[in-house]
């Protein structure tokens, strides 16, 4: 039986209910009941209308390093959703030095820290704080990572993402459904971006892509694919490095990952050719317990396997423990591909922006 269709069937009927909540709730922020912030540097908000994974991390990465790359000092925002950290202003990284583990940070915060030098990372629960912390270190650009549902920060692009083999889901309002609001939020967004675009989903995406022109003819639509950057493996000093080793000429993989939609990864393992052992998926933002990471290893061996691997948002909740498995870990840093003139569009908003009273 599909649990998730079974639960989203119990919860039908309360969907109008919260379907009418997150209504009145936009409201009062568009008539200013609710208070709404705007800051002094561009917001850039990288967000989704469903529930689960639409490939934010991928994307807050990207666009970080696109940034970086035109001269601009960009900063991710994020709630620091599975962390314990409590503050009001949680500085994950300062830009060169990481401060938090993923176990207080949570595990996609600790993630960007680990990955994007050069790029503070900052969560907190009423995310203005650590934005205007952000601003005194000296960035000028701020991404907002989940943020097509925070109102109290107004931003300046706000993309909505879309996983281009689970779209819309089952299009009902939670908690019948995937979605987190209604359909005419969407009307918020300034882009909509579908990701993981490939030569599979391609033509399906693109069938979505001419749903979403003609309900929104003002909003454009992007396409962003994925590739493997690189393996990546945990140093001796604790920080998750590039690896020289191929992992198509390393052996038997035994795969696993803690991730909203696990069978992603799987077939990203198998469409990079990696012989596998065997697959574990885990829970979304899995806790790697001793008893997990035995249970782990024991099917690994079991299932023939020479070494481990998984996503690189799993590998920095290894951080420390990595050197006492008995068989080698790696992960798999993904790229984003997107067509230069989504770029373009990006860095001029960027480079024209004026505060706006």
């Amino acid at each position: 039986m599909n649990t998730t269709k079974f639960y989203f069937a119990l919860g039908r009927p309360f969907s109008p209910i919260y379907s009418a909540v997150m209504r009145i709730r936009e409201a009062c922020y568009r008539h200013e009941t609710f208070k709404s912030y705007r800051l002094e540097a561009p917001v850039i908000s990288v967000g989704n209308l469903t529930m689960g994974g639409s490939g934010k991390t991928p994307m807050v990465q990207y666009l970080s390093r696109l940034l970086q790359d035109h001269g601009f000092h960009p900063a991710v925002i994020s709630r620091g959703y599975g962390g314990t950290a409590q503050n009001k202003v949680n500085v994950v990284s300062d830009g060169t030095r990481l401060l938090l583990d993923a176990a207080v940070a949570g595990d996609e915060p600790r993630l960007l820290a680990e990955s994007l030098p050069g790029v503070p990372v900052l969560t907190g629960i009423v995310r203005r704080l650590p934005a205007q912390k952000a601003l005194e270190l000296g960035c000028d650009v701020l991404l907002l990572d989940d943020g097509f549902q925070h109102l109290p920060l107004i931003r300046d692009v706000n993309l909505v993402l879309f996983n281009s083999d689970r779209l819309a889901g089952n299009s009902r309002v939670f908690p019948g459904g995937d979605l987190r609001e209604p359909v005419a939020a969407l009307h918020r967004a300034t882009c909509f971006v579908l990701t993981g675009v490939d030569d599979g989903n391609k033509g399906r995406a693109e069938q979505f892509a001419a749903l979403l022109q003609k309900k929104f003819p003002l909003i454009p639509v992007a396409m962003a694919g994925y590739t493997v950057e690189t393996p990546v493996q945990i140093s001796k000093s604790g920080m998750i490095e590039k690896t020289e080793v191929d992992l198509l000429k390393a052996g038997r993989a035994f795969g696993f990952c803690g991730i909203a939609h696990p069978q992603s990864f799987r077939q990203t393992l198998e469409r990079h050719g990696l012989t596998l052992a065997d697959f574990y998926p885990l829970g979304d933002h899995q806790v790697y317990s001793s008893v997990v990471v035995d249970r782990l290893v024991h099917k690994a061996q079991q299932a023939g396997a020479d070494f481990l691997v998984t996503t690189e948002k799993d590998m920095v909740k290894f951080v420390g423990a990595s050197r006492v498995l008995p068989l080698p870990m790696y992960g798999l840093r993904m790229r984003v591909k997107t067509d230069a003139s989504f770029q373009q569009k990006l860095i001029h908003t960027v480079r024209s922006w004026k505060k706006q009273e």
